[in-house]
């Protein structure tokens, strides 16, 4: 799916700072757009579509691995890292099952960033369990939410709480916040070109979104959470927690995990995932046909 004309990721912020600037140019699909090129592909295999497919969603992977920053590492390679699961995201993408592709791809690249991260950090890499990886993904976040900002050791109150909500001990709070201090701000200057400055977030914005195009898009989530949560309740209660743990959780648990937990096969799992999945598309689907009827009738 590569293409001579995707963007490159050059060392250096000067280098990333260009990537940003460059990939801003690439247009946002809409929806129809986007459903013909993902059709083309998948059909066809039109590589030309692929590709229109991956550069509109570049921002979408800078984003989200702009989040990553903290974790010590070169923020091109996360970036990279985020690109390389986006391109399996748009090979893997059935535009029939009335999702966008974002919806989709955030997944896969938060996935194929996480396990760049993992495979990189040595306290993580070697046999690590499922809390302590929470840790490693949450720490950052929780100490925001204390107002735990300061770099340092945590006071002991913190250092109680965190343990508390992850559900690991205080010693492993204490170790992975001294891994991990030195945490980058998404507030940090930059220049760009042409003797621009600002924030690394700022760069991540669609300046040519009106606000009104903000609140649409915003209201139209608002409605996919609403369709999804009403949906999950054609899922009895082992399908809820499997797909819920496998597709809707930030750090989706393993198949062994779930195997073990309801003591059947990792396949078992894998087959129960899927099917649980189709239902809730199908209910999502219905939902969307039944607001369409509606909309007509109001209309008429």
């Amino acid at each position: 799916m590569a293409r001579n004309s995707m963007p490159t990721i050059l060392a250096g912020e000067g280098g990333l700072n260009r990537y940003l600037d460059e990939i801003r140019k690439f247009p946002m699909l809409e929806p129809q757009q986007e459903y013909m090129l993902a059709k083309r592909y998948s059909e066809h295999g039109d590589r030309d579509a692929a590709h229109q497919l991956v550069t509109s969603h570049l921002r979408l992977v800078a984003k989200i691995a702009m989040g990553y920053r903290g974790y010590g590492l070169p923020i091109g390679e996360v970036v990279s890292e985020g690109n390389v699961g986006l391109m399996q995201a748009v090979k893997k993408f059935d535009p029939e099952r009335g999702f966008r592709l974002a919806t989709y791809a955030m997944w896969w690249i938060k996935a194929s960033i996480q396990e760049y991260i993992l495979r990189s950090w040595s306290l993580v890499k070697m046999g690590t369990t499922a809390n302590q990886k929470r840790l490693f993904f949450n720490l950052r976040r929780l100490k925001g939410r204390i107002q735990a900002i300061e770099d340092g050791d945590l006071r002991p109150d913190q250092v109680t709480e965190i343990a508390t909500t992850l559900k690991v001990s205080e010693e492993e709070v204490i170790s992975m916040n001294r891994r991990l201090s030195g945490d980058a701000s998404l507030n940090a200057p930059i220049r760009a070109a042409e003797g621009e400055s600002g924030q690394w977030q700022d760069w991540l914005v669609d300046e040519h979104d009106s606000q009104e195009t903000t609140l649409i898009a915003q209201d139209e989530l608002e409605t996919r959470r609403r369709m999804l949560a009403k949906a999950l309740a054609v899922l009895n209660d082992r399908e809820r927690r499997i797909f819920e743990a496998r597709r809707l959780a930030e750090e989706p648990v393993t198949l062994e995990e779930l195997s073990t937990e309801f003591d059947i096969s990792r396949e078992r799992v894998r087959q129960i995932e899927v099917r649980a999945f189709e239902k809730v598309q199908e209910a999502v689907q219905q939902q969307a046909l039944e607001a369409a009827k509606a909309l007509k009738v109001v209309d008429a």
